[in-house]
């Protein structure tokens, strides 16, 4: 029997080998202009946070493999050599008995084997708690990535907004300049005053002093979007630039259109609810697991084993075996089989409030992100019709200036609208993306997104 339990662990022994790290990233040298879909790939790829959770659901599947062997009998072997001599009193003594040296060699060499054959279904409850949180690993593995991409999405929207701020500047700059240099030939031939000089340089010099802060702002915001994207260092390549900001994104009504059914989209796809789900499940076989307790345990013991003394060689007359089955069932613990269960039964009570308060709020998330939604995209809206009221405005007073009908006041007045109100299109440009982009993370739907684009 023993021999055939050694042989039936050594057949149908598995290897188990952890999960490769992902190692699949993207290939940044064809990469030149990064957009926000690409950025979240890249994310969902190479992020250290996101390939730590991949280990930790590496292990908790390792968990369950290793918990199935509990199934299987288990076999040791065991053995030894030494040398013994005998004080003086003891040799004395074994003189007696016929010894004639006080100095002799020992062995033994023994096999056991142990199988359990019945344990009140305590491995099955136990198998069931660890595949629930094999399943539980994988539902929070992609939470992380659901909010990761949240996080991208906020950290290069960021960034495309300073970009537009340092292009506002830029144009702001380049009309400067321009009415600078008018302003200074105009005085050069005697046709002009030199206070417009003045006036223009200062605007410029307050033009510039944004523009400095602007593309300190931008370099600190890559920083964090790079770590973000597990870039060595937190640093984009040099090659990599971020698209600029569209501003012809088309306004769409339909996304906030059926709160009810984003509720419901979001009661399926979320996947920290289904987390929460899989503990539920854990809970339950933990309650059954505790239970088993009071169920004995039978087990089938044997073991093989040789000693001989004087000499290292065994004979077949130094070797005994032994064959047993053993019952082992605790009658009183002072109540502690009794207080795990209750411990196990409130663990399951507060996992189950926690997913009844995360309903809730996931319910009260979406509605207010959908409201976001639809007060940002009224924004671009009113900002776009704008525009193209300043832009004829500044024309105006660009050309009542060069006229002589108008003062530098009027003109600079007539630019600080025009550029405020770009930088009001670009902040409700960003409003509305990211807007959008948190009532896709509320309803799970981001990840959908960036894989159905693949």
């Amino acid at each position: 029997m023993i021999m055939f339990c050694l042989i039936s662990c050594l057949l149908s022994a598995t290897s188990w080998s952890a999960e490769p790290p992902e190692t699949d990233i993207p290939d940044l040298i064809s990469i030149k202009v990064l957009d926000l879909l690409t950025a979240q790939r890249i994310a969902l790829r190479s992020n250290p946070g996101i390939q730590a959770a991949g280990a930790r659901l590496a292990q908790a599947r390792a968990a369950v493999d290793r918990a199935k062997t509990a199934w299987w009998p288990r076999v040791d072997a065991t053995g030894s050599l030494g040398r013994i001599h005998l004080s003086d009193t003891e040799f004395a003594v074994m003189q007696h008995s016929g010894a004639t040296d006080p100095s002799y060699n020992v062995s033994s060499a023994g096999i056991a084997a142990t199988w359990v054959l019945f344990d009140g279904f305590y491995r099955s409850f136990q198998l069931k708690q660890l595949e629930w949180g094999e399943k539980f690993s994988r539902a929070a593995r992609r939470d992380s990535q659901r909010l990761l991409l949240s996080a991208v999405a906020k950290a290069f929207l960021n960034v495309q907004l300073i970009l537009t701020r340092i292009h506002i500047a830029q144009a702001d700059k380049k009309f400067y300049e321009q009415q600078l240099q008018d302003a200074a030939n105009r005085l050069e031939i005697g046709t002009g005053a030199r206070g417009p000089v003045l006036n223009f340089r200062v605007q410029l010099n307050s033009v510039l002093a944004g523009l400095l802060s602007n593309t300190r702002e931008h370099e600190a915001a890559t920083y964090g979007l790079a770590a973000l994207l597990g870039f060595p260092d937190g640093m984009l390549p040099e090659t990599i630039h971020i698209a600029e900001l569209d501003r012809d994104i088309r306004l769409s009504t339909n996304e906030t259109a059926d709160i009810e059914s984003l509720i419901d989209e979001a009661l399926t796809a979320r996947p920290d609810l289904r987390a929460l789900v899989m503990q539920a499940h854990q809970t339950e076989a933990l309650i059954g697991a505790a239970k088993s307790k009071y169920w004995p345990e039978i087990s089938m013991a044997g073991r093989l084993a040789g000693a001989s003394q004087g000499d290292f060689s065994l004979s077949g007359d130094d070797v005994g075996h032994s064959i047993s089955v053993n019952l082992a069932w605790n009658l009183y613990s002072a109540g502690a089989s009794r207080a795990t269960i209750v411990e196990a039964e409130q663990r399951k009570r507060e996992v189950a409030l926690s997913l009844t308060d995360l309903r809730n709020q996931l319910a009260a998330e979406i509605r207010q992100e959908a409201a976001l939604v639809a007060a940002a995209r009224d924004q671009v809206d009113l900002q776009r019709k704008s525009i193209a009221l300043v832009e004829e405005n500044r024309q105006l007073a660009l050309s009542e200036y060069n006229a002589g009908a108008a003062s530098v006041v009027r003109l600079n007045e007539a630019q600080r609208d025009l550029s405020s109100t770009y930088g009001r299109f670009a902040q409700a440009l960003v409003n509305y993306q990211l807007a959008r982009q948190r009532l896709y993370s509320a309803t799970g739907r981001n990840l959908q997104l960036v894989n159905e684009k693949e």
